[in-house]
């Protein structure tokens, strides 16, 4: 049987241009399936960014059916992987100072639609009969609003066209358009309709893809379940309940390699599941290196986050007094918010011993804090996925965690059963209140002193299989059934 050939369109793509997990997820996902057998394409706009990342670029063919688009050349470049890029050439609509969807100042850039319009649709020429290529797949799976206009450009295009996927990585971004545009970007006005790209009396990218998808996927299946619902579903539950049977979460993976305590070169202790002496010299340098007290026994918890309201971290200031009296120590890294941020900052100054406050990234500590920390917050009101809570587990780093999305389908609570069965791997409350929070903590502090059943707790989650591989197999498992072949 001839290798299956899937064409994978992202708006962006690790290390190239990232804002977010769409670009782990973009880089990671393709390798996988690669490794796999999976002939795969990944087509990206050609951002200035892309153009300077990549000097090695061939070009591959002029497209001549974009609509209002003009001349629009198609590139190629391989990533160090191996994984074909296709890249747009179009400087008009990418090539500019500024992120992929905003400018300088933070607003929307004003051609949004048309942009998006022109990597959805060359998505579709590249997968429809009237390709250029030599090369033509069997699925098109297109990513977040941004390329979602792509299952209904195929819908509306002379046959045979490839089965499509629709991937859902946060529902809460829709591409919602004026009306006006639905004829301009090359959509019949037949298709701006409930049954097609209209969405509240304008047009939805994102309601495109949903619709005219063969199928959709999204990273949970725990959150596949929540947007057939309010409040998740963000008006397109209704769809998405009636499309059930065409839903399917496929938890995202976790890079094993940048992410391995046994390896990892940001750690000053390498250690693993079989030898665990090296997580309490971790813990040490943290509390020396954020002027905390060096104290092994208090137990020390880390946050990782955005500073937001769907992260939950509003939820912390109310009970941190509660908590530092028991004792802990509380380790933030972060930003957002502004006041979020400046609650934190106040409270690491009120109690430089127990508390530290770093606003911003810094990928080192991101790995130090997963290792030095005891146990890790993650009080989401919803995630889709996570990662975070994965990468704990990998570090003996027990995470607390709403139970949402991927958090609750990643996560095992640490009940007496799970305790004695040695499932448990970490704390999930449910109801996202700081009431709530904190008796999650109080448990998980009660747990951590008793040494050797937090040993098992910690162990079980070192030894779980959070790779690529696996969400690799699902989705060749998906391929296959949608082509006939399973």
């Amino acid at each position: 049987m001839l290798p299956l050939k899937l064409l994978f369109v992202t708006p962006e793509i690790t290390p190239i241009i990232k804002t977010g997990g769409l670009a782990d997820v973009s880089a990671a996902l393709p390798t996988a399936l690669q490794e796999r057998g999976v002939d795969v394409r990944v087509l990206i706009p050609g951002y200035t960014h892309v153009m300077e990342a990549l000097p090695h670029k061939r070009h591959v063919t002029e497209l001549m059916n974009t609509g209002a688009h003009g001349e629009v050349h198609l590139l190629e470049a391989t990533l160090p992987d191996g994984v074909t890029l296709l890249i747009i050439d179009h400087p008009q609509s990418y090539e500019r100072d500024g992120g992929p969807y905003i400018d300088h100042n933070g607003h929307d850039w004003v051609d949004n639609a048309q942009r998006f319009g022109l990597l959805s649709k060359v998505g579709a020429i590249l997968g429809g009969s009237l390709s250029p290529l030599d090369w033509h797949p069997d699925i098109v799976q297109c990513n977040d609003w941004q390329s979602a206009l792509t299952p209904a450009y195929l819908h509306f295009s002379p046959g045979p066209n490839p089965a499509t996927v629709m991937t859902i990585h946060n529902m809460a971004f829709q591409g919602v358009f004026p009306p006006v545009l639905t004829t301009q970007l090359g959509l019949p006005a037949s298709s701006f309709g409930v049954n097609g790209v209209e969405y509240h009396g304008q047009l939805s990218f994102l309601k495109a893809g949903l619709y005219y998808a063969n199928h959709i996927t999204t990273v949970s299946p725990t959150y596949a379940e929540e947007i057939q619902q309010e409040p998740l579903g963000f008006g397109m539950q209704g769809l998405l309940a009636e499309r059930y049977l065409d839903l399917t979460g496929i938890i995202n993976g976790i890079d094993k390699h940048e992410w391995n305590p046994a390896s990892d070169p940001h750690l000053p202790h390498p250690y693993s599941a079989d030898d665990l002496s090296g997580k309490a010299a971790n813990k040490a340098a943290l509390q020396h290196k954020l002027g905390l007290e060096v104290n092994p026994d208090i137990p020390l918890l880390g946050i990782i986050s955005r500073l937001t309201h769907q992260k939950g971290l509003d939820l912390l200031p109310s009970i941190a007094p509660a908590l530092l009296a028991m004792p802990v120590q509380i380790v933030i890294l972060g930003s957002g918010s502004s006041e979020l941020e400046t609650a934190f900052i106040l409270l690491a100054q009120k109690s430089p011993n127990q508390v530290a406050a770093v606003i911003g990234f810094n990928e080192g500590l991101s790995h130090q804090i997963e290792a030095g920390a005891d146990i890790f917050l993650m009080p989401s009101r919803f995630e889709p996925c996570g990662l975070n809570q994965m990468y704990s587990q990998c570090y003996g780093t027990p995470p607390i965690v709403h139970a949402t999305g991927g958090l609750a389908d990643t996560v095992v609570d640490a009940t007496p059963e799970n305790i004695a069965n040695g499932s448990a791997t970490g704390f999930v409350f449910k109801h996202a209140t700081a009431h709530r929070l904190q008796e999650c903590i109080e448990r998980a502090i009660s747990a951590w002193h008793d040494k050797e059943i937090w040993q098992k707790i910690q162990q079980n989650g070192m030894r779980r299989d959070f790779s690529w591989n696996r969400s690799a197999a699902e989705y060749m498992a998906l391929y296959e059934n949608l082509l006939g072949r399973d």
